[in-house]
């Protein structure tokens, strides 16, 4: 047996059905995150913006039920990694750790190929640092004024560590160049420099206090200043460069 509907009836029946199986389709969409999701950073492993993102994925792993995988992609100042986010489906499941480095990118570099602030969305701001100014400890000068004087007679021959050109470490050197008239060496890194900071091979480094504080902590480099405008509360006794160099304040 057969039923025939009234046309205007069997059209509401299907208009309705579809209306249906789209609500359900939003809804089961809208579980996320239903797969593993990536956290892309722009340096190498054991520096500042790594650390935070190993800290940040298993929080997110545990309260959102699935695996935060966090891959370092070094190189070209980030820029490598910032591009391979930017060209990802915009499903959510690839994000970037950015940095201040990212909009120093936007005037160091005149071809990027693409637009920092329109090709990406902030999700969450995570984490704001001064840098420690640091050397070996084998390294004669123990204060800044000691060490301008130092550098100064040696001009051209003090290393100085940086995380990449245009990195914020990079420009904190730059400016402390800048303001006080010494000449150094940057030596641009893809992988962490603090081995060779260790080694005594690179002798300054501006250097995030996450990055480095242990090893400060621990007597295996010496810490002459803090970049901050004001004390870190994690090392109270290092001395602000501003104290010596007035003006002077960098941050991450």
């Amino acid at each position: 047996m057969t039923m025939r509907l009234p046309r205007r009836q069997f059209f509401y029946l299907t208009t309705s059905a579809a209306v249906l199986l789209a609500a359900l389709n939003i809804a089961r969409a809208e579980i996320y995150p239903s797969r593993p999701v990536r956290i892309i950073v722009g340096f190498p492993a054991g520096g500042l913006t790594d650390i935070l993102a190993r800290l940040l994925a298993p929080s997110l792993s545990e309260r959102l039920g699935q695996q935060f995988i966090v891959e370092d992609q070094p190189g070209a100042g980030t820029n490598i990694a910032t591009e391979r986010v930017v060209r990802a489906l915009p499903d959510g499941y690839t994000f970037l750790m950015a940095t201040s480095t990212n909009a120093i990118n936007a005037t160091l570099y005149d071809n990027l190929k693409f637009n920092f602030i329109r090709d990406t969305t902030p999700v969450a701001s995570i984490a704001h640092t001064p840098l420690l100014m640091e050397v070996n400890p084998s390294f004669p000068a123990k204060t800044v004024p000691a060490f301008i004087t130092y550098a100064k007679a040696n001009p051209g021959k003090i290393n100085m560590a940086t995380a990449g050109i245009g990195s914020t470490v990079h420009l904190a050197g730059e400016l402390f160049m800048t303001m006080t008239g010494v000449r150094l060496v940057p030596v641009h890194y893809r992988t962490s420099y603090v081995p060779d900071m260790l080694a005594g091979q690179v002798q300054l480094v501006f250097s995030p206090i996450p990055t480095t504080i242990e090893q400060v902590s621990a007597g295996k480099l010496r810490a002459l200043a803090v970049t901050s405008g004001t004390r870190s509360q994690a090392l109270p006794d290092v001395p602000t460069i501003g104290e010596f160099v007035p003006g002077y304040e960098a941050s991450v």
